[in-house]
């Protein structure tokens, strides 16, 4: 039997276990990426491991979330990250040099290399044919230090590509249309593979925007073969070397299959509030719109800049409209600054940001009180843009356009004739935004700085054979980790803080929650069905920890967030029968005994001491991650193990 392009890479780089679908493997780490939102936390978790330098080939740490420096908080934080990053033999990318996931691409990414980042969108570096996974910042600062990634071996699913995409019809198109058909859980415990003749017409940039929507899916990462669209790719970007070569087995078998023609694609849009809430563009004709955002990691490549350039070329945006444009890295910008680009887009009315995650992740621009924004981003959570009631849309760049001439959602087929876009062989080579570290002989000597915001990692507390406390929460399905710990300008200059963090946890479903926590001491949470899907932020585990969480019960979990909550010593139980959810109440006072006996046969009892209910619940530990829970979480079996 041949094998897929991600078991070929799972088997170069695998350090135990075998590839048998559900078994738990350990993988080598080629390259690891961080940004300043979860890269505090991933480096002060590496410096608690006391190692000198990273062990990986290449580990870059990019400044593009807190970009925003209204008070000290995050300028202490890039400062400390950029003293890390010298002192221990990773690359410091600059404030204003990108989005991670752009640059990476651009940079840094190799085909049939391994990746873990602490951003759940690292996979856009599968538009590469890199094996690219988002992780909490724990795993990645062990991955750092030399350690094995591990992750449950997924399934193997293939998305066949025919046709051509016809103008106005995009990537994101793509994505959206994906997620339309498998909905935000349909990825869960797959590798998602993109092949097909169709490929052969979509650039590195168009791959990328696609295996960047994948991670709302739910999939454990997507991949496109390396072939000689790459090649010309990394040629443009002066890397020819770097090109490898990868396809699947003519003979590989897939769990899945999935034929898409994109002849017959139409521009679609995903409605407030999931990215799978998918419809065609023309059925929401007319609605009014207030802002509209092009950028993202998902959509911000030269490519996506350039069209967006020369739809808007001589024309002004609505009157109505708020358009912000954020170029994706300094490349892409210099760029278009260059070729004029930057210009005609500038004289249309549009106001153009900095290189930075920025919108997206509610870092400024949040749209007015139940304004309707369309975004070309990857998410539109409730509350995420930084405005509780907005109602925010995603589309790709030609609708956004369309919309920010228009006033109102529009078909963008209707804007006429799209403009021939010609992309250079070349591109505009500056990497003197990348520092490098100090070597190895004179890291000794540097000092670590540290702002008065950057506290300890919380404490941590060693699972024990009996738990019992109250329920001090009980929410739906698909809760989010923007619902767990929110993004946004106010919030995120704490993420080194967890005390200070912990004041907003749940905030979206209940601004009692942590006071409530606290005063419980420790506590249980219930969840519905996909509980933590979206962001990698192992805030939404630290900050649980913090208030006393030992438990979160659910119908089932994201892969992510279950990952990051093994690594913070909460354990993950879930539901034999998912009914039994509407059996709990808020309030309830919950034991479980037995639980290390539990964990190892996979099944325990849960009594409700309020109710005299007894319900059955289910659990898949390893032996790896029954020993992280009793030792206390992943830093502490860490410094045991080493």
């Amino acid at each position: 039997m041949g094998l897929t392009i991600a078991q070929k890479i799972i088997k170069e780089h695998l350090i135990s276990g075998d590839m048998t679908v559900g078994s738990e493997v350990a993988l080598r780490i080629d390259q690891t990426l961080t940004q300043d939102a979860t890269g505090t936390m991933a480096y002060l978790e590496f410096e608690a491991m006391g190692i000198d330098r990273v062990r990986t080939e290449r580990s870059v740490a990019y400044i593009d979330h807190n970009t925003l420096q209204s008070g000290f908080e995050n300028a202490d934080d890039h400062r400390y990250i950029q003293s890390v990053a010298k002192k221990h033999g990773i690359y410091f990318s600059r404030p204003g040099n990108g989005i991670c996931h752009q640059v990476h691409l651009e940079r840094f990414g190799i085909p049939g290399k391994t990746l873990i980042g602490s951003d759940s969108h690292t996979p856009t570096g599968g538009g590469i044919g890199m094996l690219a996974f988002g992780a909490g910042g724990l795993d990645v600062a062990v991955a750092m230090g030399g350690g094995a990634y591990y992750i449950t071996m997924p399934k193997m699913y293939k998305v066949n590509l025919t046709g051509r995409l016809r103008p106005f019809v995009t990537a994101k198109d793509v994505s959206l249309e994906i997620l339309r058909i498998l909905s935000v859980k349909g990825g869960v415990g797959a590798i998602i593979e993109w092949g097909g003749e169709g490929i052969a017409s979509l650039s590195v940039p168009e791959r990328a925007t696609i295996t960047n929507m994948g991670t709302e899916l739910g999939a454990t990462t997507s991949i496109f073969p390396s072939d000689e669209i790459t090649r010309q790719f990394l040629r443009a970007e002066g890397r020819e070397e770097d090109y490898v070569p990868l396809e699947s087995d003519a003979d590989a078998v897939y769990d899945r299959v999935i034929d898409i023609d994109l002849d017959t694609l139409v521009p679609m849009i995903a409605c407030p509030h999931s990215p799978d809430n998918v419809v065609r563009v023309d059925s929401l004709k007319g609605t009014k719109v207030n802002q509209v955002c092009i950028g993202s990691c998902t959509n911000s490549s030269l490519l996506d800049m350039l069209k967006v350039a020369a739809l808007l070329k001589g024309k002004i945006i609505s009157p109505d409209v708020s358009l912000s444009i954020s170029p994706g890295s300094k490349q892409v910008l210099t760029m278009l600054s260059e070729c004029g680009a930057l210009t005609d887009i500038l004289a249309s009315g549009a106001r153009v940001l900095e290189c930075a995650c920025g919108p997206c992740i509610g870092m400024g621009f949040s749209p007015n009180s139940a304004g309707v924004s369309l975004r070309t981003f990857n998410r539109n959570f409730e509350g995420r843009s930084g405005t509780a009631d907005a109602r925010v849309y995603l589309v790709s760049p030609e609708t956004a356009v369309a919309a920010a001439l228009t006033g109102e959602i529009t078909d963008p087929i209707l804007l006429g004739e799209m403009p021939k876009i010609t992309m250079p062989d070349a591109f505009r080579i500056d990497d003197s935004a990348v520092l490098a570290p100090a070597p190895a002989d004179e890291a000794a000597e540097l000092e670590i700085l540290r702002g008065p915001n950057i506290k300890k990692f919380p404490t941590t507390y060693p699972q024990e054979d009996c738990l019992k406390a109250p329920l001090v929460l009980k929410v739906g399905d698909n809760i989010t980790t923007d619902h767990i710990m929110p993004a946004g300008a106010k919030i995120l200059p704490y993420r080194s803080n967890i005390p200070f963090l912990s004041q907003y946890c749940f905030g979206v479903c209940d601004k009692t929650f942590p006071e409530r926590a606290k005063a419980a001491g420790q506590s249980i949470i219930v969840g519905g069905s996909n509980y933590g899907q979206g962001s990698s932020r192992e805030h939404a585990a630290l900050v649980p920890l913090y208030l006393g969480v030992r438990a979160v019960i659910a119908k089932s979990f994201a892969r992510i967030h279950i990952a990051n909550l093994i690594n913070a010593g909460i354990m993950p139980l879930c539901f034999e029968d998912p009914e039994d959810y509407d059996k709990l109440s808020q309030g309830d006072v919950l034991s479980v005994t037995g639980v290390w006996a539990g964990m190892e046969s996979g099944r325990m009892t849960l009594l409700d001491e309020t109710t005299g209910e007894s319900i059955p619940l289910v659990c898949a530990f390893t032996d790896r991650q029954r020993e992280i829970l009793k030792a206390g979480g992943l830093l502490a079996y860490t410094g045991q193990s080493l």
